[in-house]
């Protein structure tokens, strides 16, 4: 069996993944305001080995009938939040291995500013950062913030495609590897390597020279989590490492393949893809000792957060609908992975399962071994590069699991144990080189040089 990668979610907030867990009593997340926070996890995840620290984000707030329920004020459901890149930034120095991947929005963000940013973090962090690209699910609120017309779902990803064909100009083409000679005998930069760039795309326009030099990985590593149709396009045809939501190992299998497909139907080799699942546990000596545990976590929210938070991810308010509509039913142009999830299950279904486990897949709860043997047959019957393990009260949930899960894994070989590579994408994506694989369709943009 393939040895496994791990990537750490997290979120610059105090509560994630939709639930309103911070009032428990081994929850740290209410302090995620402050760098001792961020320092501490990001030092859990370098010495477990883990392969990167995934910070996600949203622009958004929840929204119900066009007002922001108390309880989201009350609960620290939405807001507030951090910028990820600025936490990423601080945790470059605390960190020597540890790769760093923060959530961009193709929606609101400038690409020629965005694009800067990430070039930043990439030559500070020698060569550690990755990209989350969305598209903002949560789209109706945030372009509202942003002064924005609201733009459908699938016309998001044609606009995230026109962005990154003008990120991959910035980061592929306007400076070539190797432009610095920094010779104060001779020159600085050597002028043939630098070059103005062009682009004139149906949603973004830019025209003259990049504003920062290549950069050890050249464009960061590229995440993607979209799960719909148009999600998985996007995905095989640019993503690196692409977060799938958990779910069965069939439903898995069945993910995992459309995506290695569109690989191949992009000219990319199919496991040029890495593809993680999500993975939660709630993990103890005995089995009804987790169950306890899991319990307590459930009952450490109140059920009124269910209807605001299903309302931030989606737009829809599900208190207004009869219980027994089926989901299949409904119909939204926010996140549609979080309707599709749910197939044929009834609104009274849905805020149930919302209640316990938000926009995260559903916890294992169990032993230790049982976690190990859970993740195994995952990653081979689903054909798996790894897990993106999501906590469930953090930073508890992540030493439980770093102390008493990766050990096992660890023992039959599938988890690393020390770091095998410099940078992120020669670690996790496993190329000979740190910059994009030459079958990638960002790649092709170095001929502009």
């Amino acid at each position: 069996m393939k040895k496994l990668r791990f990537g750490l979610f997290e979120n610059a907030q105090t509560n994630d993944s939709g639930t309103a867990t911070w009032r428990h009593p081994d929850s740290g997340r209410h302090m995620f305001d402050t760098l001792d926070y961020w320092v501490n996890v990001a030092r859990i995840c370098e010495d477990a080995k883990f392969d990167f620290l995934f910070l996600a984000d949203a622009w958004g707030w929840a929204d119900v009938k066009g007002t922001r329920p108390e309880i989201c004020t009350t609960e620290g459901l939405d807001l507030p939040r951090l910028d990820p890149a600025i936490v990423g930034a601080a945790l470059i120095s605390a960190t020597e291995k540890l790769g760093i991947v923060m959530t961009g929005s193709t929606l609101v963000e400038p690409p020629y500013a965005f694009a800067r940013r990430m070039q930043t973090l990439d030559h500070l962090s020698k060569g550690r950062i990755g990209w989350n690209v969305v598209t903002t699910g949560t789209a109706e609120t945030a372009v509202a913030a942003f002064g924005m017309p609201m733009v459908a779902h699938d016309e998001r990803y044609d606009m995230a495609d026109d962005f990154m064909s003008l990120c991959y100009k910035l980061f592929e083409g306007a400076w070539e590897r190797g432009a610095l000679e920094r010779d104060k005998q001779g020159r600085y930069a050597d002028p043939a390597k630098v070059h103005r760039i062009a682009h004139d795309g149906p949603y973004f326009r830019s025209h003259g020279y990049g504003n920062a030099s290549y950069s050890p990985q050249g464009t960061p590593v590229l995440f993607q989590a979209g799960s719909s149709g148009r999600g998985t396009q996007f995905g095989g045809k640019h993503g690196e490492c692409i977060f799938l939501g958990g779910g069965t190992t069939e439903k898995l299998a069945g993910q995992v393949k459309a995506l290695r497909a569109e690989a191949v139907a992009n000219g990319r080799a199919p496991d040029s893809i890495k593809v993680m699942s999500a993975f939660s546990c709630v993990v103890a000596a005995t089995e009804e000792e987790a169950q306890r545990k899991y319990a307590e976590i459930l009952a450490a929210q109140t059920p009124e957060v269910a209807v605001a938070s299903y309302a931030w991810f989606t737009g829809l308010d599900l208190s207004s609908y009869d219980p027994s509509t089926k989901m299949s039913d409904l119909h939204t142009e926010l996140s549609q992975t979080q309707i599709a999830r749910f197939g044929d299950k009834t609104v009274g279904d849905v805020l149930k399962d919302w209640h316990a486990h938000g926009v995260r897949t559903n916890p294992f709860v169990g032993t230790p071994e049982q976690m190990a043997d859970i993740m195994v047959e995952m990653a081979e019957g689903a054909d798996l590069d790894g897990f993106l393990f999501t906590p469930v009260i953090q930073p508890t949930s992540t030493l439980e699991f770093v102390e008493q899960v990766m050990p096992i894994l660890r023992a039959r070989g599938v988890a690393a144990t020390e770091y095998e590579g410099d940078t992120l994408r020669e670690r996790l994506v496993g190329t000979p080189d740190s910059i994009l694989n030459d079958d990638h369709p960002g790649a092709a943009y170095r001929k502009l040089a």
